[in-house]
């Protein structure tokens, strides 16, 4: 589990292997992941976008970038959470990711960026 707070949000990451979708013999490692966002904030937020950089142990990286989170972008008023759920493929039994949130406080239309912590993805025969 990870955990950062920066502009008055905390991201809260657990992660977990999915051994029913993976193929290990072709390369294919899933593992899903749980997000907690937390808006410690005196005021509403929106998830506007956000950006993802995913590290193979092979060290390959990429990016991924877009609006929202699973096809929204949602409200959360001040003290409140919100939490959804997503996947990531790797090629490696061992990964990383990290990235960011773009926000909107909804009171003054004002943007900010909020830190998603790094956080690893290890499939349990890797711990073996």
């Amino acid at each position: 589990m990870s955990s950062k707070i920066s502009n008055g949000v905390e991201v809260h990451v657990e992660t977990f292997y999915q051994s029913e979708y993976s193929r290990p013999e072709q390369h294919e490692f899933v593992f899903a992941y749980r997000i907690t966002l937390h808006n410690l904030n005196d005021f509403p937020v929106r998830l506007l976008r956000r950006k993802w950089h995913i590290l193979d142990s092979d060290g390959e990286m990429r990016d991924v970038e877009g609006e929202g989170v699973v096809g929204v972008q949602p409200l959360i008023e001040a003290g409140c959470s919100y939490q959804y759920i997503s996947a990531c493929n790797l090629k490696t039994e061992i990964g990383k990711m990290h990235g960011n949130y773009i926000l909107e406080n909804v009171t003054n239309k004002k943007m900010f960026t909020v830190a998603i912590p790094a956080f690893i993805m290890e499939a349990p025969m890797k711990l073996n």
